[in-house]
């Protein structure tokens, strides 16, 4: 049962050599050649930022500051085998000054917070570093 929608996001894409892909709002308008590499790319950029909040939610929950230059690099892969296609992940959490114990805490929490790390739990693999 959903309380209420924070937000909706609405594209538009076309596909073929020169395919697009645009949001309603106009903030995203993107070529996608094929293959489509922007899609792995866009996957990444939407989870990293949505997992770097999702930190910030875990860490205030603990009362924990944050610094400034958090950061989160998102490698996403498409790779094949045998059976088709499919998707591997790695994300690479940075948090200077804070404890790598602590730190691991508040990645570990917050992929059972951020919808992203939800959506694709059990159906990817996903390996999260601290660095």
């Amino acid at each position: 049962m959903i309380e209420k929608v924070l937000f909706t996001g609405r594209t538009h894409t076309s596909g073929g050599h020169d395919g697009i892909t645009r949001s309603s709002d106009g903030f995203l308008d993107i070529r996608l050649p094929e293959p489509h590499p922007a899609a792995e790319q866009l996957f990444g950029a939407a989870w990293s930022a949505c997992y770097i909040g999702a930190i910030g939610v875990a860490a205030a929950e603990r009362k924990i500051a944050l610094p400034a230059d958090l950061a989160v690099d998102a490698q996403i892969e498409l790779a094949r085998n045998g059976g088709g296609f499919f998707l591997r992940a790695r994300l690479d959490v940075s948090l200077p000054g804070i404890d790598r114990a602590v730190a691991r805490e508040l990645a570990d929490a917050a992929h059972g917070i951020c919808p992203y790390s939800k959506a694709v739990h059990g159906n990817i693999d996903v390996a999260t570093n601290i660095l």
